[in-house]
This record gives structure tokens, sequence and C-alpha cells, in this order.
């Protein structure tokens, strides 16, 4: 299992369990964060699942696609870490990642 931290706006951590395959945002419904509303259910039409990537995991992710970065239009508070977590498949090597959730995501 793959181990990734989210930090809510308060600084408090989830630390959850992920399969290698699943989207971030299907392994943060699945283990109850809150702050992941996810209203399209990974359809990227959303934007409801919107995290700051921490920055010493950039690198280590996938570009972001022209349909993610026209959502992130409609997202809260986007940073140039912004991503929609529907479209970030866990693989071995995000292990220990840590993303921050914003303050809403609406």
């Amino acid at each position: 299992m793959i181990k990734i931290t989210f930090r809510d706006i308060k600084g408090n951590d989830k630390t959850i369990s992920a399969n290698i395959g699943e989207t971030l945002m299907e392994a943060a419904v699945k283990n109850d964060v809150a702050e992941i509303e996810a209203e399209c259910g990974g359809a990227c039409s959303c934007a409801t699942c919107h995290v700051y990537i921490d920055k010493d995991w950039l690198d280590k992710m996938p570009s972001a696609t022209e349909m993610e970065e026209d959502m992130l239009d409609f997202a809260f508070d986007v940073k140039s870490n912004s991503r929609l977590s529907c479209q970030i498949k866990i693989t071995k090597e995000l292990d220990g990642l840590v993303v921050e959730t914003p303050e809403s995501q609406f």
C-alpha cells in the first residue's frame, strides 16, 4: 500500500493508504478525507477535488492535461501547484506524497 498524507488548511494531517492504479481522489473518498468533495466522481468536470501538491513532489507528478487545466479555472484559490486529485494516478513513486487541501472547494 502507498501512503499519502492530506493536510488541511489548519495544518492537520490525515495519512491514508492507497492502492496503485487508483486516483488520488478515489483514495481520498474511500478513506473519508472530508475536504475532497469529488462531486463529479472523477470525471474531471467539477474541480471539487482540488489539491495543492507539496513542492517536494511537483517534479514527480505527471503533467496536467489541457482538460484538467481548464477545470482548474473553476477551482477556489488556484496556485502554481494546484491539481485535480481525480487526474493523478497512484504509482509506487508517489509513496509518501503530501498534498494540501484548499480552504474551500467552491
